[in-house]
């Protein structure tokens, strides 16, 4: 049986408690299957570090090895704050106006992706299955692919594909998707993104669509699906009936006896449209006056990416917009607002989600938000409460029955809040019975086998049978982007790392592991 090896960004031992999405659904996933998770450690060194940069740490995990490399702070900088934060997530998010191209940083981007190629190959088995997950890794196949690695490799993008329009402001789009096809099977979250990916593929990259999925351009042929991920939700309703989540639902229903509950679970980023929410509620209170006192929006924003100045500005704005609506409506006993600014133990969170009448999940743009549907699996059937959803979450193609809003029309929101907190509960039971069959039918488990299984059938002969030596040599084909010099021994050009590149030291190393 196929070993499958998992890399993504971060790694997280599966056995603890996860809050991000991707961690909880790999986690998931592994603890399934075991095998091999590979990624950076989360460690930025100084150079005064017991181990280099690059260096791999390996630790056992059950039936999964967990293997992790740190990066310098240049690398961090360039690979993580730089091109993954602050050019991929806000373009893909329809951000361009936050968006930093300075092609610097892609030259920061590829050298960490060139790093954790040359760090992984010793570690794979001929058999192998590989699953690259997430932005931060778009060019890993293609660099793996140069070092001579031909096993299955597929990829899975986390947050939504933006049309071609949008993609053409980066300056390495061409670059960037010409490595997409250095995978065997490319899934998206949904039919929207894959619709997006034609059009580029078609109208940019001057390819075919061939049909059922499959596409050729570049030379290479490859698939591309939507497969929406889910949650795990037989372990998560096994969570609710856990301690911590028992002791939150009772506290939260006796704190709020005499008062409905309105509930946002975040990270603090700009695409969550946390001050639409906000300015929603508020219009709400305005509008509908009976709502005062009678009801409290609880907001959870989770800490993240602190460092960047978005990150920074977006407190900011939730902090002021939170304090001026408790300012104005706010009464001894009855504060509108209660903002958290803090990361909630996963073990309270199904108890807090129940203990709540509105589940509010509108992003102004998100890959899939998962929080909608650990929403929907919380619910007591009998008396479940309503989930509002915007329409550009990933998770709308599938949670139709949800009220769908759309999170820029502050007004629209407000009216949609309303008619959930009065909804008829023959009503809420239908819409939820639906969203649950559909959340347990679509489960983490589903998404993976889905996705493993296509990946398994997608791989075409000609790749399987290719000889990868001329792309070895000539970078797979790939140019690359004009950069500004970060160090001075790298050179105009970055080349692919050889194939012997493996046995070099640090000071000979194409890629600095400094």
């Amino acid at each position: 049986m196929s070993r499958l090896v998992v890399i993504s960004n971060r790694v997280a031992d599966p056995g603890k408690a996860a809050a991000g999405g991707l961690a909880v659904a790999m986690g998931d996933a592994l603890r399934q299957t075991g095998g091999l998770w590979f990624g950076w450690s989360g460690t930025v060194t100084d150079g005064h570090a017991a181990a280099p940069a690059g260096h791999v740490h390996r630790t056992q995990a059950g039936k999964v090895t967990l293997a992790t490399v740190d990066l310098d702070r240049a690398d961090h900088d360039s690979y993580y704050a730089g091109y993954s934060n602050g050019v991929l997530w806000p373009v893909f998010h329809g951000r361009l106006d936050l968006a930093n191209f300075d092609t610097g940083l892609a030259a920061g981007y590829r050298r960490v992706n060139q790093l954790l190629a040359r760090r992984l190959l010793p570690l794979l088995a001929e058999d192998d299955i590989l699953w690259v997950h997430d932005y931060h890794l778009i060019p890993l196949a293609a660099e793996l692919r140069a070092l001579g690695c031909r096993q299955r490799i597929g990829f899975f993008l986390h947050i939504p594909l933006p049309p071609p329009t949008l993609l053409a402001a980066i300056p390495e789009h061409e670059w960037l998707m010409r490595c997409l096809f250095a995978y065997d099977l490319v899934g998206l979250q949904t039919r929207q993104d894959v619709q997006h990916f034609e059009r580029y593929v078609c109208e940019e990259a001057g390819g075919q669509a061939l049909g059922d999925g499959a596409f050729r351009a570049h030379g290479q042929r490859m698939v591309c699906r939507d497969f929406p991920i889910g949650i795990d939700v037989d372990g998560f309703m096994a969570l609710a009936q856990g301690g911590a989540s028992r002791d939150m639902h009772e506290r939260m229903k006796h704190e709020y006896a005499q008062r409905r509950l309105l509930l946002g679970i975040d990270r603090l980023d700009y695409s969550k449209g946390l001050p639409q929410r906000l300015r929603a509620f508020r219009e709400l209170l305005a509008r509908h006056p009976a709502n005062r006192r009678s009801a409290t929006l609880i907001q959870i924003g989770s800490p993240t990416r602190e460092g960047l100045d978005a990150y920074a500005d977006i407190r900011r704005e939730i902090e002021s917009l939170c304090g001026a609506i408790n300012g104005d409506y706010g009464e001894l006993d009855w504060m509108p607002v209660r903002y958290i600014h803090q990361t909630l133990p996963r073990d309270s969170i199904p108890g807090l989600c129940r203990a709540a009448a509105v589940g509010l999940v509108t992003p102004l743009r998100d890959g899939m938000n998962l929080v909608a549907k650990e929403y929907v699996a919380s619910q007591d059937p009998a008396d479940p409460g309503v989930l509002v959803l915007s329409r550009f979450a990933g998770a709308a193609e599938q949670l139709h029955e949800a009220l769908l809003v759309n999170p820029y029309d502050v007004h629209g929101t407000a009216a949609v809040v309303q008619q959930a907190l009065h909804m008829p509960l023959h009503e809420r039971r239908q819409r939820h019975q639906r969203l649950l069959q559909r959340v347990c039918e679509q489960d983490v488990h589903w998404w993976r086998k889905a996705f493993l299984s296509a990946l398994k059938e997608a791989r075409p002969q000609e790749r399987r049978d290719r000889d990868w030596s001329k792309e070895r040599e000539a970078g797979f084909g790939i140019p690359v982007p004009s950069m500004k010099q970060e160090r001075p021994p790298l050179g105009l050009e970055l080349p692919a790392c050889p194939a012997d590149a493996l046995a070099l030291d640090a000071s000979r190393s194409v890629v600095s592991d400094r």
